[in-house]
């Protein structure tokens, strides 16, 4: 039996949202078994930084226009693809971290 977890508006209220050392607003999202970006629109680009880690995504995609997001860490998922395109929603984005996931290739 595999449980998953939907990334609802409920579960992004809950996890924990602080201020990291970097002094960057930072959602938490790790360790919920979340097997889909989903709802994440829910934020109203309010995040410098949104952890991922340690969940089921398979791919990176969904995100709306956020400008204010600079940091995407998306270790120990099953990340397989990214959305082309994702520089235009993303466009402050500057690091993105998915060390030990499913890529075969990048391009």
């Amino acid at each position: 039996f595999f449980f998953v977890m939907r990334l609802t508006a409920e579960l992004i209220e809950r996890v924990p949202q602080f201020t990291n050392p970097l002094k960057d607003r930072e959602l938490d999202l790790r360790g919920n078994k979340i097997s889909q970006i989903e709802n994440i629109g829910i934020t109203e680009d309010a995040f410098d930084t949104i952890d991922f880690s340690d969940n089921e995504i398979t791919k990176l995609e969904n995100f709306p226009l956020f400008t204010r997001l600079k940091t995407v860490i998306a270790h120990n998922n099953r990340l397989c693809r990214i959305a082309p395109g994702l520089g235009k929603v993303l466009p402050n984005l500057d690091t993105l971290a998915m060390h030990n996931n499913h890529f075969k290739e990048l391009e």
